[in-house]
């Protein structure tokens, strides 16, 4: 497996060894030894699988109070998405930093998020299939978000008109919302 730092300390792009021939191919997605190995120590508790219709629909920002947040590890395995992870940890030299990696089930690129992020993802096709594993459990009284185009954060998420849920569309800026990473 190999590690691409992004600019933000502790936010990676994991791409794994995939090995192929004319029959199809083959990968581990995940092995806790050798994220050991290589420095990041995850007891991942929970996968998610989440389908997409169409392109253009944006999922997020979403994140989980302290101390419920979630660390996560996230794949798309149909199709293609703009993954963007911003750094909400106040006291981080990053704060309010983003950073948004294309993953497609083509370059089957994974991107693992610490602790102290938010999180969304905008499909780029029809059709696609996002997962992710999370190393604390769905916690609904936790659950926050951020309007996805707040101005401080300034996500260039490519689309002017994303299609949203209803909890996405009524997000609060993250200037009036209870985030409380440090």
């Amino acid at each position: 497996m190999t590690v691409i730092a992004t600019d933000i300390p502790d936010l990676y792009i994991l791409e794994p060894k995939v090995l192929g021939d004319s029959r199809g191919w083959f990968m581990e997605s995940w092995s806790a030894t050798i994220m050991q190995e290589i420095g990041f120590d995850y007891d991942f508790v929970q996968d998610n699988h989440s389908f997409s219709v169409g392109k253009g629909i944006l999922r997020g920002i979403h994140f989980q109070q302290s101390p419920y947040s979630q660390a996560k590890l996230v794949r798309c395995t149909k199709g293609a998405v703009l993954d963007v992870a911003i750094d909400l940890r106040k006291n981080s030299p990053t704060y309010k930093k983003w950073a948004a990696v294309e993953l497609t089930a083509e370059n089957r690129w994974q991107l693992l998020i610490p602790r102290g992020f938010g999180h969304g993802f905008l499909t780029l096709t029809n059709d696609s299939e996002f997962l992710y594993k999370a190393d604390n459990p769905y916690n609904a009284a936790a659950d926050r978000s951020i309007i996805w185009n707040d101005p401080e954060l300034a996500i260039n998420w490519g689309i002017e008109e994303p299609s949203l849920s209803e909890k996405d569309i009524s997000a609060p800026l993250l200037k009036d919302s209870d985030c409380n990473y440090v």
